[in-house]
């Protein structure tokens, strides 16, 4: 019995910290602190996010086509791309799309100290008022990583935690069909798109499929009578709404 008590409470156990881990990572996951993640089902608005940026020259070809389809998007930048590329962060905003704070240098925060994570989104928060004359308020942790501690840091700083509903998954850069079916298959409404212009570990990674990828998403979803909006418009409906996030 003794044995069976035993082995039954490791089970429990491992359990728990697999779960835990899932949760740390998991983008809708609310277990370590409220994160926004969109509108609940069935909402009409669609919010695209890109990751990784700024990017040259994909940035500017997908601001093109967001452009093209009057469409504004938000953007989360890493503080050293921002500072290599003040100029296309500028450009972002002055298309009229939103950016948010993706670290510095991308890492995976949930292995870092409380020190090295207000390093981090202090420095990015320097970077984008160094580009822009303004900071964001805005935040979108590295792969999705937290625990508590990311977020009480986030929050101390002023920042809003936001994550995602729906994923393209063109962090390896697949052909843009492969990105727009990985989306088409998750949309539900209400939902927040993760997407990347940009990649943490070089400027110049290839992002062109995504570029594509977007150009038809919009066509599709517009057509089916989706509106496209940024992170801060899709909050404030949530908050005149009166109706929690997706994930609450």
């Amino acid at each position: 019995m003794l044995a069976l008590a035993l082995t039954s409470g490791a089970s429990a156990a491992a359990a728990a910290a697999v779960a835990a881990g899932y949760q740390s990572m998991a983008p809708t996951g609310q277990w370590y602190g409220k994160t926004f993640t969109g509108l609940p089902r069935g909402s009409r608005q669609i919010a695209l996010t890109y990751d990784d940026g700024p990017n040259d020259p994909h940035t500017l070809r997908l601001l093109e086509v967001l452009a093209k389809h009057s469409v504004r998007a938000t953007f989360f930048l890493i503080g050293r791309y921002v500072q290599q590329r003040p100029k296309i962060v500028r450009e972002i905003v002055q298309a009229g799309h939103v950016v948010g704070n993706h670290t510095f240098t991308h890492p995976l925060l949930i292995f870092k100290s409380k020190t090295e994570i207000k390093q981090q989104l202090s420095e990015c928060r320097a970077a984008l008022q160094d580009a822009i004359g303004e900071p964001s308020n805005l935040f979108r942790p590295p792969f999705g990583g937290r625990r508590p501690a990311v977020l009480r840091v986030a929050r101390d700083l002023g920042l809003q935690p936001i994550m995602w509903s729906v994923t393209g998954y063109d962090w390896n850069a697949p052909p843009a069909a492969v990105i727009e079916r990985k989306v088409a298959n998750q949309i539900r409404g209400g939902d927040v798109i993760l997407l990347h212009d940009g990649g943490h570990k070089q400027m110049g990674a290839n992002r062109s499929q995504t570029v594509i990828a977007t150009d038809h998403l919009i066509m599709r979803y517009k057509a089916e009578k989706y509106d496209f909006v940024t992170i801060p418009q899709m909050m404030a409906e949530s908050t005149l709404s009166g109706r929690p996030s997706a994930v609450s």
